[in-house]
């Protein structure tokens, strides 16, 4: 089974995720971007933020933001996004599902994760005002490394769920939308590897 419908097969729906909720979260979209690699490995892309931004200032996210006014769905808030701050054109993407909505505790934004497979991998264009790096470490890289970790965050330590891979730490909402689609595309990656 090629992956595109392989993928289709383990994900939601895109539409039943391209409308908000009716409740009182912000209602923002991430596209979380998979393309394989040269060596047949499914691999991801995230982002790390600038230091200086004033919101999540150096995590490593998704490309995706709020919505806006002239975005028709959230889909296309998430390619919207991802164009902007990586340069990644709409026409590259074939959304292929979605991931369980994903609620930011501080900033009280429902964040809808659509998942879009890449023919190949693009040249990135990082936009200089939001992304310092793009990052494209293989799925099941990220997976390896997930472990609990003690972060600080405005003087305030705890302790929390996250992945490591290359020196970086995934943590909060975009750990959590990572989570999901490891349940989700797991076992997908293990037959891949058996083949």
């Amino acid at each position: 089974m090629s992956l595109e419908p392989a993928l289709c097969g383990v994900l939601i729906d895109v539409a039943s995720h391209s409308e908000p909720a009716m409740d009182d979260q912000v209602p923002a979209a991430v596209l979380v971007p998979l393309y394989e690699g040269s060596g047949g490995e499914l691999r991801i892309v995230l982002t790390k933020r600038r230091a200086d931004l004033r919101r999540h200032a150096g995590e490593i996210s998704f490309p995706g933001g709020r919505r806006d006014p002239e975005d028709a769905t959230l889909s296309e808030t998430a390619l919207r996004e991802a164009e902007e701050e990586i340069g990644l054109a709409r026409s590259e993407v074939t959304l292929v599902g979605a991931l369980e909505r994903t609620s930011t505790f501080v900033t009280n934004y429902v964040i809808h994760p659509f998942v879009g497979l890449l023919a190949h991998r693009p040249e990135w264009r990082a936009s200089e005002l939001e992304v310092d790096l793009v990052l494209e470490p293989s799925l099941r890289e990220v997976g390896e490394g997930r472990t609990r970790t003690r972060i600080e965050r405005r003087g305030i330590a705890f302790e929390t769920d996250a992945y490591v891979f290359d020196g970086e730490i995934v943590w909060g909402a975009t750990a959590r939308i990572l989570e999901g689609l490891l349940e989700r595309v797991g076992p997908l990656l293990d037959r891949r590897a058996e083949t």
